[in-house]
């Protein structure tokens, strides 16, 4: 199949474009910086018609992943990164003649602050999303639901807390954050949590653009099926890495109330800074959040081949290999 990968410059995308690549696609990739993949690229912004309509010339399928995913930025920057990106993707693709989109989205955009426990892909929702990135991931997916037809089905898919060797954005942070002691537990730290092994995301992603078309017009949320409290990942991860766990305990109303603070502060000073702790974070950190998996396995035909035991191991010996690992058990 001829298939476009937008955003392969992120661990998600390179590994899903990889993957498609080793089983024989033909595969173009479309993000603003090389990503150095055994494929065509395309350099360009996500928002540049032009540079879309370069990339989806020719394909079959497209796998849309670019996207602004950050805790910081104005609400301007999401907006025009990951509402007007996926804007342009669709216009492109029923310019082309493109057979199917797969909508890479996030179960942040319905996630209200409530603990989500066994549920399945509830509708996106803007107005109720917590911070920019998630509204403006459910704006998008919204867009992209809508846009669903014969002639280009698209199929969402929500792949839930993606990590695995070279995170940047889930394991990198929070082993910073503990290798200065500054990463707490918060509430009782008791809280189920489902993550997702970056192979397993990476073929789920593939099934799915396989599965499009039969299979369309709906959300799917993706995970390793495995949910644990928050605690035990936050303690692996950073074992993992070689660096102290969590080390004291913060109550959830004092971490929420804090996050909405620095929420106003970072705003209000438009800081580029990581932030010490959002809202969102705190929600994210004390709330259950695990998902109902059989309606996703049955319409991809997937299921995860990397438990998180293996997960935790393959983590450790990748820090290993750059002399900062610590225990794979």
């Amino acid at each position: 199949m001829r298939v476009l990968v937008t955003g392969a410059s992120g661990m998600l995308g390179r590994a899903t474009a990889q993957a498609l690549v080793r089983r024989g696609d033909d595969v173009t990739v479309l993000q603003r910086r090389p990503a150095g993949l055994p494929c065509a690229e395309v350099l360009g912004d996500i928002t540049d018609p032009a540079a879309v309509r370069r990339a989806v010339r020719g394909r079959d399928a497209v796998l849309h992943l670019a996207a602004k995913v950050d805790v910081v930025g104005r609400w301007a920057e999401y907006a025009r990164a990951n509402v007007d990106g996926t804007r342009t993707v669709l216009s492109a693709c029923r310019a082309a003649g493109v057979g199917r989109l797969v909508h890479v989205s996030s179960p942040s955009v319905a996630h209200a602050g409530a603990a989500l426990s066994g549920v399945g892909a509830e509708p996106a929702d803007p107005a109720r999303a917590r911070g920019h990135y998630a509204r403006s991931k459910a704006v998008a997916e919204r867009a992209a639901l809508a846009a669903d037809c014969p002639d280009l089905p698209v199929l969402a898919v929500r792949p839930h807390l993606v990590w695995g060797p070279g995170d940047t954005q889930l394991v990198e942070r929070l082993v910073t954050r503990a290798r200065a002691g500054r990463l707490p537990v918060l509430g009782s730290g008791a809280a189920l949590i489902d993550t997702t092994y970056v192979d397993n995301a990476a073929a789920a992603l593939v099934a799915a653009v396989d599965a499009c078309g039969p299979v369309h017009g709906e959300p799917l949320v993706v995970s390793n099926g495995e949910p644990r409290p928050v605690l035990d990942i936050l303690t692996r991860l950073c074992r993992a890495a070689g660096v102290p766990g969590p080390r004291h305990r913060v109550p959830f109303l004092a971490a929420w109330a804090a996050g909405a603070a620095v929420d106003v502060v970072w705003s209000a000073t438009r800081r580029r800074t990581t932030p010490p702790l959002t809202r969102f974070l705190a929600e994210q950190l004390a709330t259950a959040h695990w998902f109902d998996q059989r309606r996703t396995r049955a319409a991809l035909g997937w299921a995860p081949t990397v438990g998180l035991e293996e997960g935790f191991t393959r983590l450790a010996d990748w820090y290993a290999a750059r002399g900062t690992g610590g225990s794979r058990g």
